[in-house]
């Protein structure tokens, strides 16, 4: 198998064991930070990854996230999911051309969802007609790339968790391989949406929920989000702020993780 076929099936065997954790890389050092932590997969961050281009979330094209796709694939051998936003478009050939072109990156599994930047929902038919597109062009790759189904209602001013449950078993039927409604604050939501599907679910993750919660409520996959980035960026401004305020340098005692990575 080549170097993408080998990750991919390992990406799609993951899904298939014990609930495990993907954390979200905002860039190759972070990736690389991760990686040597253990962790067994990585997914991208639109919103962190904006951040180091210095913009908001939304805020970055198809082009320059293929090219940190491919940034982030050669720096670790880990396999890698891609937050494709609305997949840079509203039609269905927009989101298909999005897995297309991050899979031509390095990339083995990716996510699309219902909400448009012009700020709504995409109405649920339109919505599955994207996933469907999304899916045929995974399905034409030649690898098992793992398409994950994004319902955007509670990170949008709509938490009806019927409509969420609803968006996702249609999504479901139209070939998403992992679903996914971001925003879920209990884990009795948590539960309810798992409960409601036949495939792997993801959830993002929150200071008030453990992962052995929001395991044993049934999700299979548990992501961060741009969270580890901001944890970065409040250490940073802290330090910055302790510096300029107080001429406190202790927290540049921090050491490098580099330090401690293989030549190469």
């Amino acid at each position: 198998m080549t170097r993408q076929e080998t990750k991919a099936a390992e990406f799609r065997a993951l899904h298939a064991g014990a609930p495990f954790v993907i954390p979200n890389p905002w860039d190759a050092g972070s990736a690389r930070v991760l990686a040597s932590l253990g962790f067994k997969a990585l997914a991208t961050t639109s919103s962190g990854f904006a951040f180091t281009l210095g913009r908001a979330d939304g805020a970055t094209s198809l082009e320059e996230v293929v090219a940190h796709v491919a940034m982030l694939d050669g720096a670790t051998e880990l396999p890698l999911s891609v937050d494709l936003e609305n997949g840079y478009g509203p039609d269905p050939e927009s989101a298909a051309l999005a897995i297309t072109r991050v899979a031509e990156a390095g990339a083995v599994g990716g996510s699309i969802e219902d909400y448009d930047p012009a700020g709504n929902l995409y109405e649920l038919e339109h919505a599955v007609e994207r996933i469907d597109a999304a899916a045929e062009a995974a399905r034409g790759l030649g690898f098992p790339f793992t398409l994950t189904a994004r319902a955007e209602n509670f990170l949008r001013g709509n938490p009806d968790l019927d409509d969420t449950i609803a968006r996702l078993q249609a999504f479901e039927r139209a070939g998403a391989d992992v679903l996914y409604a971001p925003g879920l604050s209990t884990a009795d939501q948590v539960r309810a949406v798992c409960e409601a599907l036949t495939k792997p679910v993801n959830v993002l993750a929150r200071p008030g929920l453990s992962f052995a919660e929001l395991a044993d409520a049934g999700a299979r996959r548990v992501s961060v989000g741009g969270a580890l980035t901001w944890v970065a960026a409040a250490a940073l401004k802290e330090a910055a702020a302790a510096m300029l305020d107080a001429g406190d340098f202790s927290a540049l005692a921090a050491k490098s993780p580099a330090a401690d990575w293989p030549a190469g």
